[in-house]
């Protein structure tokens, strides 16, 4: 069985030399409906899939002895976009879709959780002059870092930097905060800011034993009135091209399309976020504290040379305070750093292209001695930009004892 798999393995990473142009050089953005000659008045559709066959290569069985199955699919994200403007002072924007659906956790006709479609945005902007906007909803202009607003559309690397999206779950809805926000620009300095309602029903369900670590759960735990917002903000420098701010997605890489350094900082602060038991577990004494993380980052994507090869780096310091001692799955109060770094070479759209990559992260944690590092190498396959491309990765992620190895393969279409 294992030579089966390791087999079918072999045969899925020999298809990446199989590629033929598949390009689509008449793509000019995709299904927009206009309601008026010049188009100022439309409504956006995107459309996306990314679905992924991961191989753990650490050997593991089952209590009877049986060996796991180390290969498994995984349709990552299936997702709607939709974004309407019938007048340049507002807009209206609607996300749905699903994520990491397993045979793990699908159903049989389909009714779990895991197999229903939710709204992922939705929000409504209103334009106050050229340069500057305000809104309210399920929204995504989030703080902290770029890596905390990015998009899924165009990532470098195969997948997200896990701890980089650092509130989700926690005091939002899957990295989406529910409240009003402003955006905009002065100059080549871009902000986004805002005013959320922290997420009753916390992932962190625990509850705080007495001289133990911090639980993030403040809002359930001690009401709306002493922890029930959040505060969040993001601002870059644009020293060279200007990116856009339209939509709060931020690109992962242009492959060269744009020549790009920013250098930003950005915040997340929720009062009594976190509770500590300074009681006994039978008369517990439940004591907020307060949350707070802060980042600096950088991003340069540009063309080297005139060939069309183009280079993608980013990094980014992040201090997290989730109260003391907290850790909790990826989260813990530490420190984390990350970085990424990749080299498309030349190409066009009639041609499959490469972009080899590499990835680094490390995320300290003040409960343990133990520090999490992730180190990636991968490549990327473009048959039509980020629009058609397939990316090879392996990932090793070391924490204690624990040793992960995995390959992944993801195929990603958006329209």
């Amino acid at each position: 069985m294992r030579k089966q798999k390791l087999l079918l393995l072999g045969l899925i990473l020999v298809s990446f030399q199989w590629i033929n142009a598949q390009g689509s050089p008449d793509y000019t953005g995709g299904l927009k409906v206009k309601f008026n000659e010049d188009g100022s008045k439309y409504l956006r559709i995107i459309s996306w899939a990314q679905v992924q066959a991961n191989y753990n290569t650490d050997q593991t069985f089952d209590g009877n002895g049986n060996e796991n199955n180390a290969l498994n699919f995984n349709l990552r994200r299936a997702r709607v976009l939709m974004f309407a403007q019938i007048n340049k002072d507002f807009l209206i924007l609607t996300h749905f879709g699903l994520n990491s659906l397993t045979a793990a956790n699908m159903t049989p006709i389909g009714t779990g959780e895991r197999s229903q479609l939710f709204f992922h945005d939705v929000w409504l902007q209103y334009s106050l002059g050229s340069d500057h906007t305000v809104g309210a909803g399920l929204h995504y202009f989030n703080g902290i870092s770029r890596a905390n607003n990015q998009s899924t559309l165009n990532m470098l690397t195969l997948d997200n930097y896990r701890q980089a999206w650092s509130t989700i779950g926690l005091s939002d809805q899957f990295a989406r905060h529910l409240g009003i926000f402003a955006k905009g620009k002065f100059g080549k300095l871009q902000y986004r800011v805002a005013i959320n309602d922290a997420n009753q029903a916390s992932l962190d369900g625990r509850t705080a034993v007495a001289g133990g670590s911090a639980v993030y759960n403040g809002r359930a735990t001690l009401g709306s009135k002493a922890a029930g917002k959040t505060f969040a903000g993001y601002f870059d420098y644009n020293f060279l091209d200007q990116e856009s701010n339209f939509l709060p997605y931020k690109v992962g890489s242009y492959l060269g399309g744009k020549k790009v350094f920013n250098v930003g900082a950005g915040f997340f602060l929720h009062p009594e976020g976190a509770v500590i038991n300074n009681g006994t577990d039978m008369a517990p004494n439940f004591v907020g504290e307060d949350v707070s993380m802060f980042a600096v980052d950088a991003f340069y994507d540009a063309p080297i040379g005139d060939d069309g090869s183009a280079i993608t780096a980013y990094g980014v310091l992040q201090s997290n305070n989730y109260g003391r001692n907290y850790r909790f799955s990826a989260y813990g109060t530490g420190n984390m750093m990350y970085a990424h770094v990749g080299y498309a070479f030349k190409g066009d759209l009639l041609k499959t292209r490469y972009q080899p990559y590499v990835s680094y992260g490390n995320h300290s944690y003040d409960a343990v001695n133990d520090s999490r590092n992730t180190l990636a190498l991968g490549i990327n396959a473009y048959m039509s930009g980020h629009n058609s491309k397939l990316t090879l990765e392996y990932k090793n992620e070391k924490f204690g004892d624990v040793n992960t190895n995995i390959i992944g393969l993801q195929a990603m279409i958006y329209l």
